[in-house]
């Protein structure tokens, strides 16, 4: 029988038998049977990210575990399950000494100075390398966490203490058994006594939330995850730190008795076989050179993660290697930090200026005294809303926390409160556009405020650049700066205007000649043959995006309200109700859909479009194809997220839809499957939340025959 039998079993006798009505035998058997099964599904859950059931039956064992515990109190065990949501208040944290010192690193700040630092290594192991030998490494990802000493005695973890100054920590212990990606008990592998080295974390996501939970009660939200995760783990109170939801890495080994693996490479596997998750995306590299690309792939893709890394620690892979170069002070020879550009910075807030957007939402940028973050200056950055600046008392005037993560646009996190003057003055929210000097509204449950204005200039010019872009008409010619140019020259007043475009006009303006408007009107005649769901995403309808478009029309054969020459229903006469019938179409977007047909002069639009000849009809390359009766997924939405081991995103997603499948970009209600890889994030916690069935690569593939 296996594990999901058991436990379903198990809730069947715990209904069939109340737990006042057991006798101590019984209560006995059924906690001997629970314990261990709440125990794997706990760690199917929070370690492997693989819920085996749904959160309602864990929830239901781990009340009856409870239950029979404070029952019958003889019953309870360290290694139990219940131990996760933590004890009374601690009066103060105790000191203890780490068996082996937990050392520091040395940095490397660039290519160079890993490669001296590789250099420096093969000279030290010039006595026991082999003519031509290089000592093979080991790349880990460096994650911005609180570094943990875990004590496992019997299997059982007996002691959690922090790093502290290296040689004395803090006991820790009843704190980190309410990490539920710590394991309260090891394999029977384990050894008779072994020390664990980790990181314990936030995730992004959580940080996320617990922000938006403490500015929803009018509390102060907190500044970073790597801070939240200190301070989290060094309450008093350890049901607060259970609160917090912290996770964790393991990526080494301390004191151990017996053997232990030869390499670092096996020693994380052998983590992950005693039930530790080791720390992901490591990979073994057999010189120095894939490690400086491993790195460098890595500063560019951190801010996908769903967890904060400031590096990469990289490791002579041969434990008898790491012997012989020893360590140097409080640092080990045999392994560096890659560090990556600062993400953070401190610089003067000297004004706040507002953004119209093609929508016509109002957002407040920063406007900077110029600093450098991730290799990158920066002068503006944005500050989101109103909510957010008074919820963190952002000021003009201060010296603000600002960040960048990977391509992300930089934000201000917050004032350094400490440097303030007195002269800072606090930010007041505009009444009108600053643009066409039309009210401000924001509309119900929104935070942002919003330019209703049909002819508000700042609209049409992101619009035009919106429209323009890349992934949606592909205007050659059209980008930022012209857009700008074309609007307040007076050349484009609605989006129609740029199939009128006259060719003199064009060369009266400054910078124009003939070459260049001979290559902006070619690109504008071009456009006009572009399929219909680009169409339909160039035009800014709120909330439509490549991927509903993309579902839009292949519903619909039409843009406008007439009825489309091959037949088929026309976008322009949907109803909400029809449009919320469609897999990833929700409530909000029908009715934006709605809305923006049921304006006489979008519909205009549409109908001058279609009269310059711009393609408002679905080309024979976008009907749905009719999916086999083989399939298994015919009419199934998908959601995909994370880095698949060897599918690319967009070839899972055309294999999904030949199949007759969908794939949209959130997961909701309607979602049937959720595909993740690694770095899965928010989305793979929310198809969890939902009970979604989460696939890998292989269970694709195999979906898919």
């Amino acid at each position: 029988m296996d594990l999901v039998s058991d436990a379903l079993d198990a809730i069947r006798g715990l209904e069939d038998t109340p737990a006042d009505g057991l006798a101590e035998a019984k209560a006995s058997e059924l906690t001997g049977k629970l314990r261990p099964i709440v125990r794997r599904l706990g760690h199917a859950y929070y370690v492997e990210n693989k819920p085996l059931l749904s959160d309602g039956q864990y929830d239901k064992l781990f009340r009856a575990l409870q239950v029979l515990e404070e029952r019958f109190p003889d019953l309870k065990t360290l290694d139990s399950p219940t131990h996760r949501v933590g004890g009374p208040p601690l009066e103060k944290f105790e000191k203890v000494q780490h068996p082996e010192p937990l050392l520091s690193l040395g940095n490397a700040f660039d290519s160079g100075e890993l490669r001296a630092w590789y250099e420096r290594v093969c000279r030290g192991l010039g006595d026991v390398l082999d003519d031509g030998e290089k000592p093979a490494l080991v790349a880990e990802l460096k994650i911005d966490g609180l570094a943990i000493a875990l004590r496992y005695e019997g299997g059982q973890l007996t002691l959690g203490a922090t790093r502290g100054n290296g040689i004395i920590g803090e006991n820790v212990t009843t704190h980190v058994r309410t990490v539920r990606s710590i394991p309260l008990k090891l394999s029977d592998e384990a050894p008779s006594y072994l020390e664990v080295r980790g990181e314990v974390y936030m995730r992004r996501s959580t940080f996320e939330e617990l922000n938006r939970k403490l500015v929803e009660v009018g509390e102060s939200p907190l500044a970073n995850p790597r801070n939240t995760a200190a301070g989290s783990l060094r309450q008093l109170d350890p049901a607060a730190v259970a609160g917090r939801k912290l996770d964790f890495w393991a990526y080494g080994i301390g004191k151990t008795d017996g053997a232990i693996p030869a390499t670092q490479t096996e020693v994380l596997a052998w983590l992950k076989e005693l039930g530790l998750p080791p720390s992901p995306n490591h990979a073994r590299f057999d010189d120095i050179e894939g490690v400086v690309d491993f790195c460098e792939t890595w500063t560019e893709k951190r801010g996908e993660l769903d967890f904060e890394i400031d590096g990469v620690v990289v490791k002579v892979d041969r434990k008898d290697y790491q012997a012989e170069l020893g360590s140097v002070a409080n640092a080990p020879r045999w392994a560096v930090a890659f560090k990556f550009p600062a993400q953070e910075a401190t610089t003067r807030l000297l004004d706040i200026e507002q953004n119209v957007g093609r929508t016509g939402v109002v957002k407040p940028i920063a406007i900077l005294e110029p600093v450098e973050v991730g290799g990158v200056t920066v002068s503006r950055a944005t500050l989101h809303n109103a909510e957010y600046i008074l919820a963190r008392d952002i000021r003009i005037g201060d010296r603000v926390t600002i960040k960048r993560a990977g391509d992300v646009i930089p934000q201000v996190v917050g004032p350094v409160v400490e440097t303030r003057v007195g002269t800072e003055t606090t930010y007041e929210e505009p009444t009108t556009c600053p643009d066409c000097g039309e009210p401000l509204v924001r509309l119900e449950g929104e935070a942002d405020i919003r330019c209703v204005s049909a002819t508000c200039p700042a609209q049409l010019k992101r619009l035009v650049e919106h429209f323009a872009s890349r992934n949606a008409m592909d205007i050659v010619g059209i980008g930022e700066k012209v857009a700008v140019q074309l609007v307040e020259e007076g050349l484009v007043g609605t989006i129609p205007d740029i199939y009128s475009l006259d060719r003199d006009a064009l060369l009266a303006l400054e910078g124009y000649k003939d070459k260049k408007v001979d290559n902006l009107m070619e690109g504008i005649e071009t456009s006009k043959g572009r399929p219909l769901r680009r169409l339909l995403f160039g035009l800014g309808i709120r909330f439509i995006g490549e991927t509903t478009a993309k579902l839009l029309v292949a519903e619909f054969a039409s843009l406008g309200v007439y009825a489309p020459p091959n037949g088929g229903k026309a976008l322009g006469k949907a109803t909400r109700e029809e449009l919320e019938a469609i897999h990833g179409i929700g409530p909000e977007t029908a009715e934006s859909v709605v809305s923006w047909f049921s304006n006489s002069e979008n519909r205009d639009i549409v109908e001058a479009l279609h009269k310059l000849g711009v393609n408002t009809v679905r080309l024979p390359e976008e009907e749905p194809s009719a999916p086999t009766t083989k399939s298994a997924i015919a009419g199934k939405t998908f959601v995909l997220t994370g880095t698949l081991p060897t599918l690319k995103r967009s070839d899972a997603r055309r294999m999904i839809e030949r199949a007759g499948g969908k794939v949209t970009g959130s997961v909701s209600k309607n979602t049937d499957y959720l595909v993740a890889g690694e770095a899965a994030g928010s989305k793979l916690d929310k198809a969890n939340e939902l009970a979604i069935p989460v696939l890998d690569e292989a269970a694709l593939l195999e979906l898919l025959g």
